[in-house]
């Protein structure tokens, strides 16, 4: 017999959802607590197994969390496959090599046995970013649930919202302002670079054409550049290099420690030093002795980009496969 208790915690939570005009996208903290109570520990779980085998997943699990947001919102659209429609997002060229994906896969898997058509793809990327970094000893944040699945992606909208990594800073702050986000988000958001690998065809024009002069980037340290060298050749299409040399497993200081030090290794993250209040920023985390200031920084802008147009109440889908929409849409 259902008890009186979850009567109370059920009417309580409808009446929550009751309180908010539907044609509004909200998220809500809390929002599986009734329906899915073990939700977040779930995919904390399926994170932690995963990154025990391949720590550098975690900055690819941060990464699909961004890429989703800043095109079309965070509505899952980055893990639907192309059809014969046309490509999708994940096979945009500024998405290659972008990894991830069969961790969300698996992890929908699981919670569809466990709580069927109740908590969606996008929630479980929002979830799988925010415990990667906190099990790469960063912090832990509460995050807002309840978003629904899109039930479209385009390919070409990639290159229309998402930075590449030569953008200038003029061009990463328009893109970021587009989304109603500041400099510091930027340069808080960049942080994550800490973590995770790049292929090196991503920066390789810095290394051996840049500006198609057939040089390096003269902004890029030489010893590090050398370095590089050594493990990127040109044309290397496949080789993934770590994007924190000393340790790109410990979400830490360090990426702000490189760029200072001219080791940033994307033109994007040099291009952080060409803005008065975001090289401030990079400069005194740089120099800092604790983490506090950066870690809740951090947390607060992934809690921002993580409302970034999302789909709630009547709108949107619960997909039971992250990479395939409903029959209905075909």
């Amino acid at each position: 017999m259902v008890s009186k208790a979850f009567f109370v915690a059920f009417s309580l939570w409808l009446l929550v959802l009751l309180l908010f005009n539907p044609s509004q996208a909200h998220v809500l903290f809390g929002f599986y607590n009734v329906t899915c109570p073990n939700a977040e520990t779930m995919v904390r779980d399926e994170v932690g197994k995963v990154l025990a085998k391949q720590p550098d997943l975690a900055g690819a699990l941060i990464r699909l969390h961004f890429v989703d947001c800043f095109v079309g919102g965070c509505e899952a659209s980055i893990l639907l496959n192309s059809t014969a429609n046309g490509p999708a997002e994940k096979d945009a060229p500024l998405n290659k090599g972008i990894r991830g994906f069969d961790v969300i896969d698996g992890i929908k898997a699981k919670m569809e046995q466990a709580c069927p058509g109740i908590v969606s793809c996008a929630d479980i990327i929002t979830m799988a970013a925010r415990d990667s970094v906190y099990l790469s000893h960063g912090p832990f944040y509460t995050i807002p649930t309840g978003r629904r699945d899109g039930n479209g992606s385009v390919a070409s909208d990639v290159a229309k919202y998402v930075p590449s990594p030569a953008a200038t800073i003029d061009d990463i702050k328009a893109f970021f302002a587009k989304k109603n986000l500041t400099v510091k988000d930027l340069v808080v958001l960049s942080g994550a670079h800490t973590l995770g690998k790049a292929h090196c065809y991503s920066f390789s024009d810095r290394l051996y054409n840049f500006k198609g002069n057939g040089s390096s980037d003269p902004s890029l340290d030489a010893n590090y550049t050398m370095a590089l060298q050594n493990q990127c050749k040109p044309n290397d299409m496949t080789t993934l290099v770590d994007l924190d040399p000393d340790n790109a497993t410990m979400f830490d200081l360090d990426y702000y420690k490189l760029v200072s030090n001219m080791k940033g290794l994307f033109a994007s993250d040099v291009a952080l030093l060409s803005d008065v209040d975001a090289k401030a920023y990079v400069t005194r985390q740089a120099n800092a002795t604790k983490t506090d200031e950066f870690f809740n920084d951090f947390a607060t802008s992934m809690v921002a980009m993580g409302r970034l147009s999302v789909l709630t109440h009547q709108n949107g889908e619960i997909r039971k496969i992250c990479s395939k929409l409903p029959t209905k849409f075909f």
